[in-house]
């Protein structure tokens, strides 16, 4: 039919604007994500100059993205009062202090604050991001711009590990911080080339709101992160309090979601009575975002899990090193990093649904050859291969959701998108990492303890002396450590370690399989995406508001399409 034929092009602005935004964009991501990332790769040089644990450097790592994930939907509205370009250029000056200050910390407890600070300001930060592509490109140039800035986290990771880990093994880890101080002045100087985005002064903060979501995000953050630790249900002797011999990890989350209904219905009942909200619920209105909502956590959880699991097989099962593993998942990174910036061409040929469903079976697929494929042997070309084709479908569902939603969304929230996106971003993070962990650990525990009770060689006495409960993936050479410490002759030793090495690998087989599986399920949500292609903003928004009627709607109205939809759905 003409109709609808008509309604699924997609208008797009043929003049071609200048590309210093983006490059403020790509630069300033790339500052934020690789301070992250630089911490991770010279976690061994601060341990040892500031004379402090892992798990302290961990613990700085989660406080700044706790911090970012709190104070999202704030850092938003902030950023639409008293303007994206102030707010930006102010957040990326703090960035950069911060930055210095973990470049010359002399304690853990420098370093924790540091990191914090870093983290709230990147809240504001995050959303400008945002605004700045809405407010700056549109149509074929927009979607190539989010690509970018989607592309801009995993080459911040690949960067990290050349120059973090170069720096580390050579000069010492604080040039690495001292040189995103350097990336902070240069991104501070170019933003003030950037068009100015005018402020929204009548906008008044929901500081309930705020208080609701950040209170919240840090339950559920904090639940699922001491899911592992602290006990899913029963509370083991790492846990910081019981109630009644209870874990603190799902009565934190429970409360979190009671926490998060509440805030859902507090944002209700302003726009109901016409009054302030820290999150406008029209970038959710219809049926279509919040399917493209549920694709996004749903790709965001399975990634975030693979990104846990890839590595421990890496480290445990192969034994290499931190740096070898992250030279190990480079191919990963980089098909990620190349979907992200070339799904852009997709959209001038294919709907939003018809790229998500593909993009879930891709996954599905290198998440499928990892799990039948991964042995001892990392150079294995099937497995190399698994991991490319796995990135190449990730990369193009993270950045088609986030692109998806942009377009339906008007300009003026554009920066609720942005903060909206940080937010699944992080809690589907912390869930897919806790969720894969448990399961893992669960099912290691499991074969384990089957395979024990059923070997001849390894009497019940001797099993005994082990903690099967206590289970957890440990090297070889960890696990003939604790046996020497037993009764074991040393073909007991040899068994158990048979029985070890076994059960390590097919948990982490059968968790990718599962991993797989939640992939084919999210093809459902992803059915029900926009059936416009993206690129800019539709004749009608997928909020059912024409693109004109809203006064504070700065987008323009595209002319000659009846509907956005296709009739008949």
């Amino acid at each position: 039919m003409a109709a609808s034929n008509t309604a699924r092009k997609y208008v797009t602005d043929t003049a071609k604007v200048s590309w210093l935004p983006l490059i403020v964009v790509v630069l300033t991501q790339i500052q934020a994500s690789f301070a992250v990332n630089a911490l991770t790769v010279s976690m061994q040089g601060i341990t040892s100059d500031l004379d402090t644990p892992a798990t302290s450097v961990g613990t700085a790592i989660t406080a700044g993205t706790f911090a970012m994930a709190a104070f999202i939907l704030l850092g938003a509205k902030i950023g639409a009062k008293f303007g994206s370009r102030l707010v930006f250029q102010i957040a990326v000056v703090i960035h950069g202090l911060a930055m210095a200050a973990v470049a010359l910390s002399v304690s853990p407890i420098m370093l924790f604050v540091a990191q914090a600070a870093s983290g709230a300001v990147i809240a504001l930060i995050a959303p400008a991001l945002v605004v700045f592509i809405a407010a700056n490109f549109h149509g074929a140039q927009q979607a190539k711009a989010i690509g970018y800035l989607a592309a801009a986290i995993p080459a911040a990771g690949v960067l990290a590990l050349l120059i973090a880990g170069t720096f580390a093994s050579t000069i010492g880890w604080r040039f690495s911080f001292a040189l995103i101080v350097v990336l902070a002045v240069v991104n501070l100087l170019l933003s003030f080339r950037l068009k100015v985005v005018p402020p929204q002064r009548d906008i008044s903060i929901d500081w309930v709101g705020a208080l609701l979501a950040a209170g919240s995000i840090i339950l559920l953050s904090f639940g699922f992160s001491g899911l592992n630790t602290w006990g899913v249900v029963l509370a083991t002797d790492a846990a910081p309090f019981t109630i009644l011999g209870i874990s603190p990890a799902p009565l934190l989350i429970i409360l979190g979601i009671i926490g998060g209904q509440a805030f859902f219905v507090w944002l209700r009942r302003q726009k109901a009575a016409h009054k302030p909200q820290i999150f406008d619920l029209d970038v959710l209105k219809s049926g279509s975002e919040k399917a493209t909502t549920f694709a996004m956590a749903a790709m965001l959880f399975v990634g975030t899990a693979a990104n846990f699991l890839i590595p421990l097989y890496i480290q445990i099962v192969q034994g290499r090193s931190s740096f070898e593993t992250s030279i190990s998942i480079i191919p990963y990174t980089l098909s990620i990093f190349v979907a992200s910036t070339l799904v852009a061409n997709l959209y001038s040929k294919y709907p939003p649904h018809n790229i998500g469903r593909v993009g879930f079976v891709v996954v599905a697929l290198g998440l499928t050859i990892l799990g039948f494929t991964i042995r001892n042997e990392w150079e294995q070309i099937v497995v190399i291969l698994g991991l490319i084709i796995l990135g190449l479908g990730q990369g193009a569902i993270v950045a088609l959701v986030f692109n998806t939603l942009l377009s339906a969304a008007p300009k003026r929230l554009a920066g609720d998108v942005g903060a909206w996106r940080g937010l699944v971003h992080n809690i589907s993070g912390s869930i897919g990492i806790a969720v894969a962990s448990v399961f893992a650990v669960g099912l290691l525990s499991t074969l384990i303890s089957t395979a024990a009770a059923e070997s001849p060689t390894l009497p019940p006495e001797l099993i005994a002396q082990v903690p099967l409960d206590d289970a957890n993936f440990v090297t070889n050479e960890r696990l003939e450590q604790v046996l020497s410490e037993t009764d074991a002759s040393q073909a007991q030793v040899d068994e158990a370690v048979l029985i070890n090495a076994d059960a390590r690998l097919r948990a982490l087989q059968i968790s990718l399989l599962g991993l797989a599986g939640i992939a084919l399920l999210a093809i459902i949500p992803a059915g029900r995406m926009p059936d416009y292609r993206p690129g800019d903003i539709p004749a009608v928004l997928s909020s059912g508001r024409e693109a004109g009627d809203d006064p504070d709607d700065d987008k323009p109205a595209a002319p000659s399409l009846p509907s956005s939809r296709i009739p008949g759905q």
